[in-house]
């Protein structure tokens, strides 16, 4: 996974390209997300002593402003530098240095981003209990009709505290993978939910024209009669997490937090994703556009 943002998805449209096609597109509003948490694997203490953390590194970020009220004690400390308490109080007194709080509102929605090194564009990074280094990757066009697209690295300089728009996260970003809730769909039978046939429909069959097929043989499975592992049956459709992957960005407006993909994504209008630079590598990815074409001269 590669550092992206929260948001929702609030619907489908169509737009107009520049030279005058029609895009189906998805809207979706993401961030400002504020950076609540950097979680690093390892750090060294003043003596010298590697003290291990979290064991990963990650990117933690919130969306959307929780009414404090509505926010129980945790959610307030977690972000909030300034709030009383008898632990904190007796933990400076040991003299352990607290990690830094974002010192903003609490979140509704609170989600992580590990770093992982070569995955979506990210070629190196370094993280620490204040600040992350990244250097990520990016394509922008170049106008050659042999080599369309270059590639070229940025520093990123991510702060606790720190808000991510659209225009940091997915600035010269080609392609995105969105994360989200499928819609629920309730119980639902094999042919709905696992896209079956049926049985024959013609003369002499009886009721049977949506069922499953035999289950006879789950008697001999083990001697047991329990089905096979993963038996495609009727059962709860929908409701689960799934990742559409290379979905083209058609537009992006910064000023009010916008994303506009093409194609449609998990979800129902106003449902919570996640969306990040894709990883997808081969054919049809936005690496394999940096590539040099080679001029092949017509035959006469």
């Amino acid at each position: 996974m590669s550092l992206g943002l929260i948001g929702y998805k609030l619907g489908m449209t169509q737009v107009f390209t520049d030279n005058g096609t029609v895009e189906p597109v998805t809207v979706l509003q993401l961030g400002p997300c504020p950076i609540l948490q950097i979680k690093y694997p390892a750090a060294k203490t003043e003596q010298g002593v590697e003290v291990r953390k979290d064991g990963y590194s990650a990117v933690q970020l919130g969306f959307k402003d929780k009414p404090r009220k509505s926010a129980t004690r945790p959610e307030q400390g977690h972000v909030a530098a300034n709030l009383k308490s008898k632990r904190k109080e007796a933990r400076l007194k040991a003299g352990i240095q607290l990690p830094p709080k974002a010192d903003c509102e609490p979140q509704r929605h609170i989600r992580e981003f590990r770093l992982d090194k070569g995955v979506g564009f990210i070629n190196k990074f370094e993280c620490g209990p204040a600040e992350a280094k990244l250097t990520v990757e990016r394509i922008r066009p170049k106008g050659d009709p042999l080599q369309p697209y270059e590639a070229y690295t940025e520093e990123m300089t991510l702060k606790v505290g720190q808000t991510l728009t659209v225009a940091d996260v997915f600035k010269d970003v080609l392609a995105v993978d969105v994360t989200g809730t499928s819609k629920g769909r309730g119980t639902q039978g094999v042919m709905k939910r696992h896209n079956f046939a049926g049985l024959p429909a013609a003369h002499g069959a009886k009721k049977v024209h949506r069922q499953a097929g035999s289950t006879a043989s789950l008697g001999s499975n083990r001697g047991s009669g329990r089905p096979k592992k993963g038996l495609k049956r009727a059962g709860r459709y929908g409701n689960e997490r799934v990742t559409i992957r290379n979905l083209a960005v058609v537009k992006m407006d910064p000023e009010n937090n916008l994303l506009l993909v093409r194609g449609g994504i998990p979800g129902f209008p106003g449902s919570l994703i996640m969306v990040r630079p894709t990883n997808k590598v081969g054919p049809g990815s936005p690496k394999s556009k940096t590539r040099k074409r080679v001029a092949v001269a017509k035959k006469k």
